[in-house]
């Protein structure tokens, strides 16, 4: 079967990576910003009764609660968006999560309602997590689905760049809101950066209601009645292999790309003791080059195949385990940042490019937004959620950062292992039912 062509007559390129670029860059402004949060003033303003460490450890779990939901909104939305089509998906997920970041910045504190403050935080983290389930991923199948077939890791690079718009963005809000006096910052400083991603909805909504559906699912599915019932149980069934590579690979790029940068900020200033100003200067360096990288990686995929540059990336996390302690241990701001830099640049760029368009070709065009979307936030329960967490917890009951390097490693070795036995898919026509069959070679080798 000819590859069904890319694009719309309808819609320009311009307008394809903006609806897609746009929810990527609101979503994970949302979830850093709640990251940074936690880290630098949720522990006082919704958990005061505790002490600093065990406040932190509070904060941090509500944020993995996020994660805890979103593979139930990765299933929910992913079956809508292989039945109904992308375009409803993604209006339905950017409100969801707008409406929820929005709301955070409107609640009353601890010392104003009590308990009730952190039980209407948790709330606003589960519409947050239940639309970040299946943003991400139908925002990348949007860009893929729309993609020339030799660009397909080129164009789905420009998901994994509105994520490090949107972290760019919450690093930068927050600086700006950190240069308060501490009162200011407590009593309504740190509402201003969550308030403000309402524009990011009004932006969002005015693009992603003026697109068009993908041509693929349009011509692969509705025209040939290729629509399923449960697509999520389909994609279990039938790609069970496909389904394991993407909760492995996830391992290190999820939580790696929330351990250095929210449990990395949070050590550095807490524990370490660098001045807020100086660690999120470093930290959004390193987010400003990744926005770069992360196109060059995705785009090299294009040429030599998602699966060495994917185990480029889970090496190098391998490798800078314990040199990013040692980097940032010195409190020298030039080293931080080159930490911070190595750690998103390299490390997390180099396997969020092509990520996007690895797993979108991992499964077929009628099971591909619930297949995907479901296996990756599952892949996020399990590695992102539970990373600042756990990290912080370490540091705690051990006083050293060896044990949180032990485990940076053990999340690398994770996708290590499952790049290693996942199929290459970047010469398939992503518009057959087979086009990522498990029945393909488990082990191609990986090209030079």
């Amino acid at each position: 079967m000819t590859e069904i062509k890319a694009g719309n007559a309808g819609q320009s390129r311009l307008r394809v990576i903006l609806a897609a670029s746009v929810g990527s860059a609101l979503e994970w402004y949302d979830f850093f910003l709640y990251g940074t949060a936690a880290a630098l003033v949720f522990g006082d303003l919704f958990f005061p009764k505790s002490d600093p460490v065990v406040g932190t450890l509070l904060s941090f779990l509500t944020f993995g609660v996020g994660f805890v939901v979103r593979p139930i909104g990765g299933i929910v939305f992913g079956i809508m968006g292989d039945r109904y089509g992308r375009k409803p998906v993604l209006v339905l997920t950017l409100l969801m999560i707008g409406i929820g970041t929005t709301a955070i910045g409107l609640l009353p504190t601890y010392g104003q309602i009590g308990i009730w403050a952190p039980l209407l935080l948790v709330a606003m983290r589960i519409i947050q997590g239940l639309g970040a389930g299946a943003e991400y991923g139908g925002a990348v199948i949007y860009l893929v689905e729309n993609a020339p077939a030799k660009h397909r890791g080129f164009w789905g690079g420009f998901a994994p760049l509105g994520v490090s718009v949107g972290n760019l963005l919450a690093a930068g809000a927050f600086a700006l809101v950190t240069m308060l006096p501490r009162e200011d910052l407590l009593n309504w400083g740190w509402r201003l950066p969550f308030l403000a991603s309402f524009l990011l909805i009004l932006v969002g909504l005015f693009v992603r209601l003026r697109i068009t559906e993908t041509p693929v699912f349009t011509e692969a599915v509705l025209a040939r009645g290729k629509v399923e019932r449960n697509p999520a149980m389909e994609a279990l069934r039938h790609h069970p292999r496909n389904f394991l590579v993407v909760l492995g690979a996830r391992m290190a790029e999820n939580g790696l790309g929330y351990f250095f940068p929210v449990f990395g900020l949070s050590y550095v200033i807490n524990t370490l003791g660098v001045p807020k100003a100086d660690a999120l200067s470093a930290l959004m360096l390193a987010f400003t080059i990744e926005l770069f990288a992360i196109l060059g990686f995705a785009a090299l995929s294009d040429r030599i195949g998602r699966r060495p540059v994917y185990m480029f990336g889970a090496l190098a996390g391998v490798a800078l385990a314990f040199p990013f302690f040692w980097m940032v241990g010195t409190r020298q701001w030039i080293l931080i940042a080159l930490a911070f830099i190595l750690a998103r640049a390299v490390v997390t760029a180099a396997m969020f490019g092509p990520q996007a368009a690895y797993f979108a070709e991992l499964f077929p065009p009628q099971r591909r937004f619930a297949g995907f979307a479901f296996a990756r936030e599952l892949g996020s329960l399990l590695a992102g959620g539970p990373a600042p967490f756990v990290a912080t917890a370490l540091v705690a009951a051990y006083g050293s950062w060896w044990p949180v390097a032990c485990y940076a490693m053990f999340l690398s070795l994770c996708t290590v292992i499952a790049i290693w036995i996942g199929p290459e898919t970047y010469q398939q026509n992503i518009a057959t039912d087979n086009a990522s069959s498990d029945e393909l070679p488990a082990a191609v080798p990986l090209r030079a």
